[in-house]
């Protein structure tokens, strides 16, 4: 599959659209104003060309898919005469993004504890064990600051990495924030050694977004969100944010949300700072929808007793929470030791590990909690699985500004996703076709039977593994379908009905 997404090096991103190369060097470059970096949509190649013609600006990169791209000014008024160029739909400046981890800034645990107090204080560790598996067929997306693959646990995932700024795996990281989030995400919880992610055997895709200085922009966030989107993720991690958002962010998150892929971001960690509205949370619950609707999930973050931790921000943009204070992962081998300390972790035979806080660090218990709800249902659409999380956490459907819908319940998530018997049935029809899919993640085989109005029944498939078939169906007839679960004897196990009249 082509990316046609990817940052390409600068000479081939200019000779798409027909333009100068010429690059600020010597004594040009540092006579030339320092303009900050501006977002340009565009509907056209050409229309950006017109839009910089005459050396106005300089084109840095392009982001294809989102067609925006990233210049540099190089007269006044730039910005105001490319809005008047026909095609040109924004010209905005380019929007620095925080991370929300409060790395060394609080103490660790106190002794007794487990390392992993999340797990239980979310029932993490009552997610039943086919389930963990079953969220093997889950892509999780960490957009970050890359991560160390050298740490056991995401090394025994052997993640897809990509680099929005090379094009290329390396995606080493010498902050520690992708790594520490990318742990408690998908940690594998299979290798026996290390930490336990909150997705099971989710897959993991680690995409690097920041730049060599560190810094990360609403432009690099999109793009490594449309990346996400084309190479197959179900859930996104967006641990970052700011207090503004943009057209390009915007449209990135829109784009997700139109590929039926959920968006979990961190509210932020400015509570005691004035409690600003950050962004792309806000994108996904919007302010003022006190936690209905939305096409994702804001997280903030709660404490071992349930309550929300003192810097996590509030506020009618709020989802839920999980622990986000003093809780436990795995930490970069080139991560600065004073930003995050490492702790001993009993047991353990290689790696780095230490505490941290932060909304940034709840946000990833969410996406790997999403990444199981998707696992033990399969046909449950990115917008179901945020309102299951959200009705499922510990405020059982009440909502309030310090915590929202209340912490994060994995296992109550899961059990409401797969229904009384864990049996999930699916139906779609497309004209006088229609396809019947099933699926339990403890089941073996299915036998699945039909009954047409008051005729006899059936059987369509019997002792398969398949999980889907299709019939043709006639207006003015009741259909019924019977799917029996079937285990290792072949017994039945669980039984779900599924009817509907065309």
């Amino acid at each position: 599959m082509m990316d046609t997404d990817r940052m390409r090096p600068l000479a081939v991103c200019l000779a798409a659209v027909g333009l100068s190369c010429a690059l600020p060097t010597g004594a040009s470059a540092a006579q030339r104003p320092n303009r900050p970096l501006l977002s340009v949509g565009y509907r056209s190649e050409a229309d950006l060309a017109r839009a910089v013609a005459g050396g106005r600006a300089e084109v840095v990169r392009l982001v294809p898919r989102l067609r925006v791209a990233e210049v540099r000014p190089r007269v006044d008024g730039f910005a105001a005469a490319a809005r008047r160029v026909d095609g040109i739909r924004y010209v905005e400046r380019v929007l620095s993004r925080s991370f929300y981890s409060e790395p060394a800034l609080f103490p660790t645990t106190s002794a007794g504890t487990p390392y992993e107090w999340q797990f239980a204080a979310t029932h993490e560790d009552a997610v039943p064990p086919e389930v963990l598996r079953a969220a093997g067929a889950v892509k999780i997306a960490v957009i970050d600051t890359g991560a160390d693959l050298s740490a056991p646990d995401l090394a025994a995932k052997s993640p897809w990495t990509y680099n929005i700024f090379t094009g290329g795996p390396d995606i080493r990281d010498v902050n520690g924030h992708g790594t520490f989030v990318s742990s408690l995400a998908a940690g594998s919880v299979a290798n026996g050694d290390g930490v336990a992610g909150f997705g099971g055997d989710a897959q993991l895709l680690v995409i690097k977004a920041t730049r060599d200085d560190g810094t990360l922009t609403d432009l690099d966030e999109s793009n490594g969100i449309m990346y996400a989107v084309d190479h197959g993720a179900r859930v996104i991690n967006l641990s970052v944010g700011g207090p503004t958002s943009s057209a390009t962010e915007q449209r990135a998150v829109a784009y997700a949300a139109q590929h039926n892929v959920l968006i979990v971001a961190a509210v932020g960690n400015e509570y005691t700072m004035g409690n600003p509205i950050e962004y792309p949370a806000a994108l996904l619950q919007p302010a003022g929808s006190k936690g209905r609707g939305g096409t994702g999930l804001a997280v903030g973050a709660s404490t071992s007793d349930g309550s929300r931790a003192f810097f996590s921000n509030a506020g009618t943009q709020l989802s839920l929470v999980a622990p986000g204070l003093d809780v436990f992962g795995a930490l970069s081998s080139l991560s600065s030791p004073d930003e995050y300390p490492r702790a001993t972790l009993p047991g353990s035979t290689a790696g780095l590990y230490g505490y941290s806080s932060g909304t940034s660090f709840a946000t990833p218990e969410v996406v790997g909690a999403a990444a199981l709800v998707m696992g033990a249902n399969p046909f449950l659409r990115a917008t179901e699985v945020a309102t299951i999380l959200k009705e499922t956490a510990s405020g059982h459907g009440a909502w309030n500004p310090e915590t929202g819908f209340g912490v994060l319940d994995a296992a109550g998530a899961v059990a409401r996703a797969q229904g009384k018997n864990g049996l999930v049935v699916h139906g779609l029809r497309s004209g006088t076709r229609f396809r019947f899919q099933w699926f339990s993640t403890a089941a073996t085989r299915y036998r699945v039977s039909l009954r047409i109005d008051r005729g006899k029944t059936r059987v369509l498939v019997d002792n398969t593994t398949t999980t889907s078939a299709s019939v043709t169906v006639r207006r003015r007839h009741r259909y019924a379908f019977t799917v029996d679960a079937l285990d290792a004897t072949g017994a039945v196990s669980a039984t779900t009905n599924y009817s509907f009249k065309f």
